[in-house]
């Protein structure tokens, strides 16, 4: 969304939310995520691949850290943070499991 934002408004302000209250939901707690994430995922590579440079140099205001964050650093930022928490993940299988 925030991408979507920042490529079709001039700097909008983004909304930050609480992940851990999000976490909380039933949606997150029970339902699977397979689907959900093959279908996000295909729809964000598709339209990540369609951005040129110029596109990528496009931003967004974050409220919290009171910056103006490009496209490449953002999407840099969500490279990081899903290698972050799918080693997390792959730690704590193989713990569980030993």
């Amino acid at each position: 969304m925030r991408f979507k934002l920042a490529l079709t408004e001039e700097r909008p302000v983004i909304k930050p939310y609480d992940e851990s209250r999000w976490s909380t939901l039933v949606d997150a707690q029970g339902a699977g995520v397979a689907a959900s994430l093959a279908i996000l995922h295909s729809r964000w590579a598709a339209l990540l691949r369609s951005l040129d440079t110029d596109a990528f140099a496009r931003s967004f205001y974050h409220p919290e850290s009171h910056e103006n964050v490009p496209l490449w650093r953002a999407l840099a930022y969500y490279v990081w943070h899903a290698r972050h928490y799918t080693a997390q993940i792959e730690w704590v299988k193989h713990h569980k499991l030993s």
